[in-house]
This record gives structure tokens, sequence and C-alpha cells, in this order.
């Protein structure tokens, strides 16, 4: 009985945030501010959830703060999404060979 209380109240939550926006909001948005606020929930909402990811999915989570910063140096520098992977991968790799 408490799982369909928690799917119900899922759902609930779920539906409102997508039906009460179409029903509300029915004219075209023009505040700068907003726009640009709705505009980067999606990049924020993805970088929180992969952030700890990141950091924890390694043996040392020194190991995983430092491919985060090779990859965002490697990103920064316009290396496509492939050597992105792999220098991070590689930064991990060799700072778990030192961290050991």
């Amino acid at each position: 009985m408490r799982n369909y209380a928690y799917i119900l109240v899922m759902f609930a939550v779920i539906y409102a945030i997508r039906a009460l926006p179409m029903t509300l909001i029915r004219r075209p948005i023009k505040s700068p501010f907003l726009q640009s606020f709705l505009f980067y929930v999606p990049y924020v909402t993805l970088a929180v959830m992969t952030f700890p990811a990141i950091v924890n999915a390694t043996q040392h989570p020194l190991a995983g703060v430092l491919a985060l910063v090779v990859g965002v140096v490697a990103a920064w520098f316009g290396l496509g999404l492939m050597p992105v992977a792999v220098l991070c991968c590689a930064a991990v790799f060799l700072s778990e060979l030192l961290l050991v």
C-alpha cells in the first residue's frame, strides 16, 4: 500500500511540473531574465546529476576531480567528445596508479 502512495505522489509532482506551465502560462515569456533562467535549467540539472557521479565513480575522489578538471580544460580548448572522454579516462587511470 505504501508503494502506491509513493507512486501517486511521484505522478502528482511530475504531472504538476509538466501540466501547470502549459495551463497557467498562455502568452510568450518576455522577461529576458526568466528566458535565460529557463534556458539554463536543463544544463544545470545535468551538471548537478553528473558531478557527484564523476567524483564518486573512482576509487579515489581526487582521481575523479582530476578527471573533471582535465575534461573541462580539454573541452574549453575545443576538443570533441571522444578526445575529452579519452583524456578523462587516461587522467583517472594515471592518477589511480599514482595514488595506490
